[in-house]
């Protein structure tokens, strides 16, 4: 069976998704684990998700909204390799509505997503190991369970003043001297 890039992939954006055990010790899963971080806050709690699980959960998310710079490109296939070789599953969140809020790519879904899947592409080539990996995308994770984040949006945002909402949009790249449009206020809910 032919391998199709991402470029050319349907909704199921990684076809190699496959998910293996390690075949690492448990000391070598621990010292993977413990190369990707700064620190660890519990050893003890690392080495016994390590011990009960086979697989654990990791997870990252990205705004589709450029150039990919060395670090995003290099460093995280590296990191990305170290946990799913520890037995990690390791998930991304594409964030392509969240793109589409903050402006990205002239506010076109469709570029956002092909750009989303470009990234996907530079990973494969930077040699991320993909069968441990899943790419989720947050339109189509939203719309499977809109009821839930409408409802989740709705809390947010009743529950925070205009001003507390507006202290957030740091994650989006702005300063406070952006005019920032109706949707992008929605961004941090």
């Amino acid at each position: 069976e032919e391998k199709k890039s991402a470029l050319e992939a349907g909704p199921d954006i990684n076809a190699a998704f496959n998910p293996k055990k390690s075949e690492l010790s448990l000391e070598e899963r621990y010292r993977l684990c413990a190369s990707v971080g700064e620190e660890i806050l519990s050893e003890d709690r690392l080495m016994e998700l390590l011990k009960k699980k086979d697989n654990f959960i990791c997870y990252d998310g990205f705004e589709p909204s450029g150039r990919m710079h060395i670090a995003q490109g290099l460093l995280k296939a590296i990191n990305v390799n170290k946990l799913t070789s520890a037995g990690g599953i390791f998930i991304f969140w594409v964030a392509d509505w969240f793109a589409l809020l903050n402006k990205k790519m002239d506010g076109d879904l469709a570029k956002i997503q092909d750009l989303g899947k470009y990234f996907i592409e530079i990973w494969k080539a930077a040699g991320m190991n993909l069968e441990n990996v899943k790419f989720l995308w947050a339109s189509e994770e939203i719309n499977k369970r809109a009821d839930e984040y409408w409802s989740m949006v709705m809390d947010i945002s009743t529950k925070n003043t205009l001003k507390r909402i507006l202290r957030c949009t740091q994650i989006m790249g702005r300063d406070d001297g952006y005019e920032l449009s109706a949707s992008q206020i929605f961004y941090p809910c």
